[in-house]
């Protein structure tokens, strides 16, 4: 007789065992391939039916970028919450959501009613900051270079 709940299997946990070892954010496909890289036999049909399990439930979060879904567990911070995503390597920072009263005003103002919200801020870490700017740096001096030699 079923009861509503899911049962509880080997390749779920795998699955959300890798999801826990992932750092930041990641793809169905990306972490298959490292259960497949860890000799795991899970399909990835298995993988995105657990991950948006997983996230339909509350206990990971979901985020589309780059034309990819992205999922990462909530084991931290049950409660609904927001993040900083870096689009250079994902590193991903939990935050405090805006006030629900400056939301609430906002909404007001363009004539709304908040029935949810989802926030979520791009841009790119410290690290791939300064990367981005040493790859700048080292392209002007080869373009110095290449000017110079063309003299």
């Amino acid at each position: 007789m079923a009861t509503g709940k899911s049962r509880h299997t080997e390749q779920k946990d795998a699955i959300t065992e890798a999801l826990r070892e992932a750092d930041d954010f990641i793809s169905a496909s990306d972490l298959y391939a490292q259960l497949r890289a860890q000799h795991r036999t899970v399909g990835l049909a298995t993988v995105y039916r657990q991950l948006n399990s997983l996230a339909e439930s509350g206990s990971a979060d979901t985020i589309s970028m780059g034309g990819r879904q992205l999922y990462r567990l909530c084991v931290e911070t049950p409660k609904h919450h927001h993040h900083l995503v870096c689009e250079g390597c994902g590193k991903t920072v939990e935050i405090e959501p805006p006030d629900g009263d400056w939301m609430r005003a906002i909404a007001a103002e363009n004539g709304f009613t908040i029935s949810r919200h989802v926030l979520e801020v791009f841009g790119l870490c410290s690290d791939c900051q300064k990367k981005k700017k040493a790859g700048k740096q080292s392209k002007q001096g080869e373009q110095a270079q290449q000017a110079q030699q063309g003299e």
